[in-house]
């Protein structure tokens, strides 16, 4: 036994679905409305969120059945994170697969899942939902490049 928390020991394909779920560190990021130009392949993200997702409290409120309400929902493994280019840069699944540790604000590392949220990592509070939308191009309207920069970077 090493003393060594599971993520700094384990690669995320030797995680159990506990330790990968305990990845998610609540940031709401990944719930957002994005879009990608057809031309340049650019990812174009929004301060718009997927219906499901509770602004107050950064969680999926039907996580469980997200992918049968939600059937474009993407399901993250290990064997599709480097696909995702889309994806925060401040996500623990990313920033493990790319060789970098946990940010200190991660409630893994913190011992509180506040931090994400007092750290300005999250989108907690700074979202509509696409249900509100009279069209789903809408959320064009609600452009976040800001939401590119890694957020929380230490």
């Amino acid at each position: 036994m090493t003393g060594k928390p599971f993520w700094e020991t384990k690669s995320l394909e030797e995680m159990t679905a506990t330790e990968w779920e305990s990845l998610c560190d609540g940031c709401g990021l990944c719930c957002l409305v994005r879009f990608e130009d057809e031309v340049s392949g650019e990812i174009v993200p929004t301060r718009v969120h997927c219906r499901l997702f509770d602004s107050a409290l950064c969680r999926c409120t039907d996580y469980a059945n997200r992918k049968v309400k939600v059937p474009d929902c993407i399901k993250l493994t290990p064997g599709n994170i480097d696909d995702l280019m889309w994806m925060p840069k401040s996500c623990a699944y990313r920033r493990l697969n790319e060789g970098r540790g946990l940010a200190w604000w991660h409630p893994l590392v913190s011992g509180d899942p506040e931090t994400v949220h007092t750290a300005g990592v999250s989108v907690r509070g700074q979202t509509i939902s696409e249900a509100v939308l009279g069209d789903p191009e809408d959320a064009l309207e609600f452009e976040a490049p800001d939401l590119l920069v890694e957020r929380g970077a230490d």
